[in-house]
């Protein structure tokens, strides 16, 4: 007996359905959230990822932080009165009715017990920057995903642009030094770069790769934050404080600019892609050397601006 065109309809309609990820969002204090909601549930938009959709969040947010109290309740007026979103009061909850996880906080410090949660849901999980409040806990949220088999990422999405990464696929040849920039407004519940700086600091460990060994840090004659990484080889990579997103690579073949910012379109694709796949596209051992980057740049502060190795914050934070 054939089906009539109506049931065949019917049927490609549910089996599509069936394909579209369910997405989650824990942390509705960003405007990260909204945007990547418009990127990733209107069919418009651009660079928009088929095969996923966000239906459900918790709100989230953190009491001692201004930009997250200032922004909660409108960001989840607009994904439930916008987008169709269901609020949940629990994260366990919305776990049950979704296949994967955005852990959007501005705050870093509650993404542990989030990602202790979505772990434990066994549902893959991409976390904004900064993974953790500290490097002792994303060290720790790494560890719990990896014990656990569960797909787990985290990038700024400078890590995506265009220019970035060309380098990174090897338009100049091996990069042999770097220097990259961003804003790098500082917040007081977590080191320093951890907050904005991360964006410059990904960019450069985009082109860079793995293999710092040292950091120093100092102060730019503006009173700017300047951070210079040594890498094994005699490499070198510098973050520097400034208004603007940017920088330059020089490698085997040349040099070309590096560290542009070009929406979040790129890191919405990858995030989707991640999800689809359960690949990441940044290996946790590359965004923890990160990290380390970061806080042993605190570390040199804290000591002058003595040349600090990323072996003894990692040592320092795994005895906590």
């Amino acid at each position: 007996m054939k089906l009539s065109l109506l049931a065949l309809m019917l049927f490609s309609t549910l089996s599509h359905a069936e394909d579209v990820i369910r997405i989650g969002i824990i942390g509705l204090d960003t405007s990260h959230v909204t945007a990547f909601t418009e990127t990733i549930n209107n069919p418009d938009a651009k660079g928009h990822p088929a095969g996923a959709r966000v239906v459900a969040a918790v709100k989230g947010g953190s009491a001692d932080v201004e930009k997250s109290l200032e922004h909660v309740e409108e960001y989840s007026t607009v994904l439930r009165e916008k987008y169709g979103v269901k609020i949940y009061d629990t994260i366990e909850a919305m776990c049950a009715d979704v296949d994967a996880v955005l852990i959007e906080h501005v705050d870093g410090r509650p993404h542990l017990a989030a990602a202790k949660v979505v772990i434990a849901a066994r549902k893959p999980v991409y976390i904004d920057k900064p993974v953790g409040g500290t490097l002792a806990e994303a060290m720790e949220i790494f560890r719990l995903a990896a014990e656990a088999k569960v797909p787990l990422f985290s990038s700024s999405s400078l890590r995506f642009a265009k220019n970035t990464q060309e380098v990174r696929g090897g338009s100049i040849g091996k990069v042999l030094s770097a220097e990259t920039t961003s804003p790098s407004p500082l917040e007081p519940h977590h080191p320093d770069l951890f907050w904005y700086g991360v964006h410059g600091c990904e960019s450069l460990f985009t082109v860079m790769g793995t293999g710092c060994e040292s950091v120093e840090r100092r102060t730019t004659a503006d009173g700017k934050i300047e951070v210079v990484g040594h890498w094994s080889g005699g490499r070198t990579g510098t973050f520097r404080e400034s208004t603007a997103y940017g920088g330059l690579a020089k490698g085997e073949k040349g040099e070309a600019p590096v560290g542009s910012f070009d929406g979040y379109e790129p890191l919405v694709v990858e995030i989707v892609k991640f999800f689809q796949t359960k690949v990441p596209p940044v290996q946790a051992a590359e965004t923890l050397e990160l990290f380390a980057f970061m806080e042993a740049a605190d570390e040199s502060k804290r000591q002058g601006g003595k040349a600090v190795t990323l072996k003894e914050v990692v040592e320092k934070a795994r005895a906590k």
